[in-house]
């Protein structure tokens, strides 16, 4: 009976299978088919925002409003632009007269017409530098109204410029960003392709560019020269701010101080002796003061104690000089101070000054006649390396070899003194499990330096700087820069770690910086922003 039932099992399926796929056949090409509606096609300027969003969701809707503004702001831009033109125009038309018999040059008609340039996109390029970059797609189809005088002896040439049309991707970068409004110092303008500039050209009312071949000559020659002018990497820069005033100045060098000793100083204790010491700092700069070491009793110490201070702005900076009597109990008594401007020195030349002290510096207080005794300082200001010839220094003897790459070896490092910067800008994605509290631990060479704590945020912005006065560069070292989070109140959870890096200084002395994001070791997605440098003296 098994047997049969199997039989008639496979019957069925040679049978059925061919049968099924006959009547199927049958009823798809002899069945109606129903109405089917032809659709509905509409232009896209016929359909609303919302329903332009839905079938474009990724559409800047943003670059309407935009180039509506530009709509409304164009007839004062237009008078601004054109005056910028003329006042540009005119020393160099001035160069001219005189010259090929020509008498005079000046705009007749001058405007830029009623039709403003149109945005058609806009993108922002993400950097690690203290910027903004946008690139932009521009088109304009103006109607424009320049028309120029050239007097040639006795002859009035006019020449108007008509249907002006340009296509042209620039890239606009406003940098750098400065806690100054309007918090960028200037405008760089480039353009990433040569511009597509079309127009005519009419001589004493005849159309020039109708002549064979001058109009393809002319397109070519204004897309070259354009090119050469500000095609990248050729910028034009506007300059906004006055930048050495609100731009975050950078360190130039390096200021050596022997205090050498003091003579003569005050009697501040009851058996007729001081117990001095000398604070050293530079106008301007945030670190803490150095000292010396206490000389106790003494009224006629001597230090030979050398220091090195960070420059940033030497015509500007101070050398500020006070001496302390050191007390046991209560505020240390001043006994007197005295300034060195930087700009008194000389780059790599050794100056001794032998100052009297004073009671202060402040101008507009009479001056103590009694005698506060003198110190002894010596001091010389080296530059950086790639800051030396700013100053008009010698390079031999500092800094470092330089080789036929960019990049040089570890052989070709040239030992010497140097700075270097550490620059802890931001986080992002920092995320701890029982609080976000973030703030940055540095450690270098067994010295740990720490941020400010940033309350409630996964992306802290710390923007702080921790500076390292090194004798040799420091090759084949890490710095270790920890993540932590931080809770006020007292719990078993008070402190936690977000993550950790540990970055290799080997780059960093080779190529002077290294400004990069590094992915932060037993983080999901956290990422921290450093800026290193290394300044060779």
């Amino acid at each position: 009976m098994g047997l049969f039932s199997s039989f008639l099992g496979i019957i069925g399926f040679v049978f059925g299978i061919p049968l099924g796929l006959l009547v199927g056949f049958f009823v798809f090409v002899y069945s109606e088919t129903k109405q089917v509606k032809e659709p509905v096609v509409r232009p896209i300027s016929e359909l609303g925002p919302h329903a332009l969003q839905e079938l474009m969701p990724e559409i800047p809707l943003w670059v309407d409003w935009l180039n509506k503004f530009l709509m409304d702001m164009w007839p004062y831009l237009d008078k601004a632009i054109c005056e910028i033109i003329r006042s540009t125009a005119k020393p160099i038309f001035a160069e001219y007269i005189g010259k090929y018999q020509i008498k005079a040059i000046e705009f007749e008609e001058l405007t830029l017409g009623t039709l403003p340039p149109t945005i058609c996109g806009i993108k922002v390029l993400e950097t690690n530098e203290k910027e903004l970059v946008m690139e932009q797609v521009i088109k304009w189809a103006g109607n424009p109204n320049i028309v120029l005088n050239l007097q040639v002896s006795s002859l009035n040439i006019r020449v108007q410029l008509v249907d002006l049309q340009v296509f042209a991707t620039a890239r606009i970068t406003l940098r750098p960003l400065v806690p100054t409004f309007p918090c960028f110092a200037k405008v760089v303008v480039s353009l990433l392709e040569k511009p597509h500039v079309d127009f005519g050209m009419k001589i004493s009312g005849g159309d020039i560019m109708s002549i064979p071949g001058l109009y393809r000559f002319v397109q070519e020659t204004i897309k070259k020269q354009v090119a050469s002018l500000y095609l990248w990497p050729q910028t034009l820069e506007v300059p906004i701010l006055d930048e050495s005033t609100v731009a975050i100045k950078k360190p130039v060098g390096i200021l050596h101080v022997n205090v050498v000793r003091a003579q003569r100083l005050l009697k501040m204790d009851l058996l007729g002796t001081s117990d001095p010491y000398v604070k050293l700092s530079l106008t301007g700069d945030k670190l803490p003061a150095k000292k010396t070491t206490v000389k106790r009793k003494n009224l006629n110490p001597v230090w030979n104690e050398k220091f090195k201070l960070v420059v940033k702005d030497p015509p500007s900076q101070v050398l500020q000089l006070q001496v302390f009597d050191w007390d046991k109990v209560g505020a240390h008594d001043k006994l007197g101070m005295q300034l060195v401007p930087l700009k008194m020195l000389k780059p790599y030349e050794n100056k001794e000054f032998t100052l009297d002290l004073v009671k202060d510096t402040n101008i507009n207080e009479t001056p103590s006649k009694k005698a506060r005794g003198q110190i002894v300082v010596d001091l010389t200001f080296v530059p950086f390396k790639e800051d030396s010839i700013k100053f008009g220094g010698n390079l031999e003897g500092y800094g470092r070899k330089e080789s036929g790459s960019d990049v040089v070896s570890d052989d070709e490092v040239e030992e010497g003194a140097g700075l270097l910067s550490v620059l802890i800008q931001e986080a992002e994605e920092v995320e701890g499990e029982h609080h976000n509290n973030p703030f940055a631990v540095l450690i270098f060479r067994g010295e740990k330096r720490k941020t400010k704590v940033m309350k409630k945020t996964r992306h802290p912005r710390w923007n702080e700087e921790f500076q390292f006065m090194l004798e040799e560069p420091p090759l084949h070292e890490k710095i270790h820069i920890e993540i932590m989070s931080k809770r006020k109140t007292f719990s078993f959870f008070s402190k936690e770690s977000l993550g950790h890096v540990e970055i290799n200084l080997n780059d960093v002395v080779h190529n002077g910086r290294i400004n990069d994001r590094y992915h932060l070791i037993n983080s999901k997605n956290g990422e921290l922003l450093v800026d290193i440098r290394w300044n060779v003296v």
